[in-house]
């Protein structure tokens, strides 16, 4: 764990965190879902169809990402589509897994008498499905979708949107996220504590100049960052 700041001088109320690659490996389970799909096709390019999914970096789960594969290779029919979008949805739903250390943070986080958030792109029906399919909806006070604000991250409204609804200051708050410009930046400018979760990043092309307060290879080291026994 890398240590930019003492939080000493901090009285900490709430935790917000996002959540697809900082709670679990979402890249992956989309990965396996785009393998499924084109595996269904007889084709084999899902790293193909991924890359369609993450040419809009504004809603990577835009569903025409599909139209566009199918219309590329002259096979797209609206019942070819519409097997496809099954396919994608379970496989990835299934394929979705905690990253080690997360539940028993989060427990030992609400135990605490934490405030917890999580502030997320994702819109809420694949918001919802996600956190009841790992069991950590139980644990958030707040949930912050990509629909609630009409604002996606790096601009700030969905993050202090939470924090107006756990009634904290920016100053009493940690963020956590995996990446840089959407999670640290805003959270940085607001004056919160900010958690740079390393071990989730996948935005290989994002600029890495904005530096968080801390750097945790585990969730696990969130406890320590707080001074909560894990």
């Amino acid at each position: 764990m890398q240590n930019g700041k003492d939080i000493t001088d901090r009285e900490i109320k709430a935790v917000i965190l996002d959540m697809d690659n900082t709670l679990f490996d979402f890249v992956e389970a989309k990965l396996k879902a785009c393998a499924a799909v084109v595996g269904s096709l007889g084709l084999t390019d899902e790293m193909v169809l991924l890359e369609y999914f993450l040419m809009n970096p504004r809603n990577v789960e835009d569903l025409r990402s599909i139209v566009r594969y199918l219309q590329d290779r002259n096979i797209y029919t609206k019942d070819t589509y519409e097997k496809c979008v099954k396919i994608y949805e379970k496989v990835k739903i299934e394929n979705i897994q905690l990253y080690d250390g997360v539940i028993i943070t989060l427990e030992k986080l609400w135990m605490s008498d934490l405030k917890l958030a999580v502030v997320t792109d994702a819109y809420e029906n694949n918001t919802t499905a996600r956190l009841k399919k790992t069991g950590l909806m139980k644990y958030f006070d707040v949930v912050v979708t990509g629909d609630v604000t009409g604002k996606k991250k790096p601009d700030p409204e969905p993050i202090i949107y939470a924090l107006n609804k756990l009634s904290v200051d920016p100053t009493e708050t940690v963020l956590v996220g995996d990446s840089l410009i959407r999670d640290i930046e805003p959270g940085k400018k607001l004056g919160m504590l900010t958690v740079y979760a390393a071990y989730g990043d996948r935005n290989f092309f994002e600029d890495r100049e904005c530096k968080a307060d801390f750097v945790i290879q585990n969730i696990v080291e969130l406890l320590e960052i707080l001074g909560i026994n894990s």
